[in-house]
């Protein structure tokens, strides 16, 4: 009993001496601002002495320290109305203010600061409290897992003890390919995946987990999964979390039974598609029990959510959290106003590197203006911040499943390009987060298994309008006989983070293009999905034959299949059910793409099986395009105005990678690739029945007997 009472003592006194530090260094901070802010002072207009001065900055820095811990979690609260993205640039204000009210009941009633200038003081003096507290206890364990510990929801305090049977984390890192991964880790861009791995998966020896000086052995095992035809998050994370790729196409489609462009995501669709995924498979999800979800399009029957887009259009309540992972992060004013800032540092970034590539005439190229330096700070910053942080506290709090995905690159490399330097310096980004969730699990209340896992990858090229000079819906408005702009318009990009920030800003949903309808009944509706184009014929109920299309537009099917941008095209055939039309008149029939892959050869093994598969979806268009495909350099011609895309056939897109704990079962048992998001989804679930331990089954006798109990 003697020695807990000194171990108590201990920590009370190491608390006591931490917070006399903070206070200390706050209130030099304090001193050092007031002698170069003109607008800031902490003495009266007739001076005072050094020692009233510096009593002066003591007051208002403990008062500043005491409002911010009381004061500034209900004010959060206070702003749950508020869009969370504007959350992010209100902290700079609240924080001032908290400084205003500081030195106005500070005892010695002498310091003043103008309104801008207290935004300066009270950001600067967060930091560097914050920076402070962080490295007096950098080596305490005891006080990071306390102050991690807030981040686990409140709810989870009443629960029952964590159970000591293993979790399961699985962090996205959205639009990283396989090859993408392995030339990270061989180029020391991502050492904590390095650490973990061995070089029989592909990495250099001087990078793998074998060579450390440590001594340890590698952790995890990497292998290579491939996608459906449809290469993009909307389709592979539904299949991932509910089980069901079922009727997912593209990224957008048109359904002729609604009369709606349905968008993956887009809040109405992604919830539409989640129902519909939950009713063909009668299973609510991945995580379903005892889950989180976090920073995904769906939700896998999570009971805790936050940034998730399937639920973002219902009212906010208890079983509604898509955005309170915003606020849980925001709660501490240290993490405002660190991420505030680094949300400015980035939107500066992408502005400079935007400006070099264009005064290099970079090739290819597409525009990064407009809101384009802002989509991308998000995902780079706020996104990552909040998950990163949303999936600490699940872990503290002894979840069982976490799945959370962490868009950053995916959003650069559109732009930028997969292998570009400004995705390389995301993917060093990302492997600290992952470095700092691994460090939060040793201090989780149960023992976790951390798989690391991409949606899809992402394939180079130009665009299609960049090359030949307009875009897809020019070119079969053309083959229909339609008029054609003499300006070739730009088709938006579809990155996810997009939606993500509309949805935290609240905005309508609805982008241009992407309407419900055309501007006239009878002309067609042309969709992109990266290298992936659409067409449908609104004004027929039915999906059209390619004898029907030839009757009505005898020119397009031609125009479209030899135009040297178009890889191959699916059609529905009255003759032969569907057909795979390529150039100079190249017509294979779906039932001999085996035998005979025809326009698809150059797109590898699987190809055949996952046309055949959308073939049968009901809400398949019309005619399916997709792009040209080089195999010599990997790349593919994006009907988007992004140089790395994904969303179709065609090089590193369909080849995604998942990385797992040597502990857990092969994905597959001959040691092949996984063939699809659902198979991915079957792997996962069979993981977590692995740490759940072996279920014995109860003999009838004992059953009868634990009823009645």
């Amino acid at each position: 009993m003697r020695g807990l009472r000194d171990v108590r003592w201990r920590r009370t006194a190491g608390q006591i001496g931490r917070s006399v530090a903070v206070w200390a260094v706050s209130t030099a901070t304090m001193l050092a601002l007031a002698g170069l802010l003109p607008d800031f002072r902490l003495q009266s207009p007739d001076g005072d002495s050094a020692t009233r001065i510096a009593v002066t900055a003591a007051c208002g820095a403990g008062a500043f320290g005491v409002l911010s811990a009381v004061l500034w979690p209900l004010l959060v609260r206070l702003l749950l109305l508020v869009p969370a993205l504007v959350l992010g640039l209100l902290v700079f204000f609240l924080n001032g203010s908290l400084l205003l009210l500081a030195l106005y009941i500070s005892p010695s009633g002498r310091a003043e600061a103008a309104p801008e200038t207290a935004v300066i003081v009270a950001a600067v003096m967060s930091a560097v409290a914050s920076a402070t507290g962080g490295a007096l206890t950098v080596r305490d364990d005891e006080p990071y897992r306390r102050r991690l510990l807030r981040l686990a929801s409140r709810d989870r305090r009443a629960s029952p003890p964590c159970p000591s049977a293993p979790g399961l984390v699985c962090v996205q890192l959205d639009g990283v390919g396989h090859d993408v991964l392995v030339d990270a880790v061989g180029k020391g861009l991502m050492p904590t995946v390095a650490r973990w791995l061995s070089p029989q998966d592909g990495i250099s020896p001087a990078a793998a987990g074998e060579e450390r000086a440590d001594g340890a052995r590698p952790t995890h095992r990497l292998t290579p999964w491939r996608t459906d035809w449809s290469s993009q998050t909307g389709a592979s994370q539904l299949g991932i979390l509910h089980g069901s790729t079922f009727d997912v196409p593209a990224f957008r489609w048109y359904e002729k039974d609604r009369g709606e462009v349905m968008v993956c995501n887009r809040p109405t669709s992604a919830a539409e598609l989640q129902r519909r995924a939950v009713l063909r498979t009668g299973d609510d999800g991945l995580l379903a029990v005892d889950g989180a979800s976090r920073g995904n399009l769906f939700s896998g029957g999570a009971g805790e959510q936050a940034l998730v887009l399937s639920i973002a259009i219902r009212r906010r309540g208890r079983e509604n959290r898509s955005r309170a992972g915003y606020f849980a992060y925001f709660g501490d004013p240290a993490n405002a106003v660190r991420t505030a800032l680094s949300f400015v540092a980035e939107v500066a970034r992408e502005i400079g590197e935007s400006a070099r590539a264009r005064i290099r005439r970079q090739r290819p190229r597409v525009g990064r203006g407009g809101l384009y330096p802002f989509i991308r700070a998000f995902a780079t910053v706020i996104e990552r911040d909040v998950v990163v942080a949303a999936v600490m506290g699940d872990m503290l709090a002894g979840r069982t499943a976490v799945y959370a995905d962490l868009v950053a690159y995916d959003e650069v490399a559109h732009h930028s390009g997969p292998r570009s330097r400004d995705a390389e310096k995301v993917l060093q980004r990302l492997d600290r987060s992952l470095a700092l969730i691994e460090r939060v699990a040793e201090h989780a209340p149960r023992p976790y298994r951390i798989v690391v896992l991409s949606d899809h990858g992402q394939s180079p090229g130009e665009t299609f309008r960049a090359r030949y000079g307009l875009t897809l819906g020019d070119l079969v408005r053309a083959g229909c006989g339609l008029p054609v702009s003499r300006r070739a318009e730009r088709t938006r990009s579809g990155a996810e983070a997009r939606a993500t920030v509309r949805a935290a800003l609240r905005r309508p949903e609805r982008h241009k293009g992407e309407h419900h309808g055309p501007d006239r009944a009878f002309e067609p509706i042309v969709l992109a999905s990266g290298n992936l184009g659409l067409v449908s014929f609104p004004d027929v109920p039915h999906r059209m034959t390619k004898e029907e299309i030839d009757a009505r537009y005898p020119a397009l099917l031609t125009t479209l299949a030899n135009h040297p941008g178009v890889g191959f095209l699916l059609v529905r055939s009255a003759e032969h059910d569907g057909v795979v039309l390529g150039a100079d008149g190249a017509e294979t029939p779906l039932a001999r793409l085996d035998d005979d892959p025809g326009p698809l050869a150059p797109f590898g093994p699987g190809a055949a099986g996952a046309v055949r598969r959308t073939h049968s979806f009901p809400h398949t268009a019309d005619i399916m395009v997709n792009s040209a495909y080089d195999p010599a350099d990997g790349e593919v011609l994006a009907f988007e105005e992004q140089i790395g895309s994904h969303g179709g056939l065609g090089g590193a897109q369909s080849r995604p990678f998942l990385l797992f704990p040597r502990e857990l079962s092969a994905p597959v048992e001959d040691g092949g690739e996984p063939a699809g998001a659902e198979h991915v989804h079957r792997v996962l679930r069979r993981w977590l029945r692995e740490l759940d331990g072996p279920q014995v089954p109860l003999t009838a006798a004992a059953a009868e007997e634990e009823q009645a109990a």
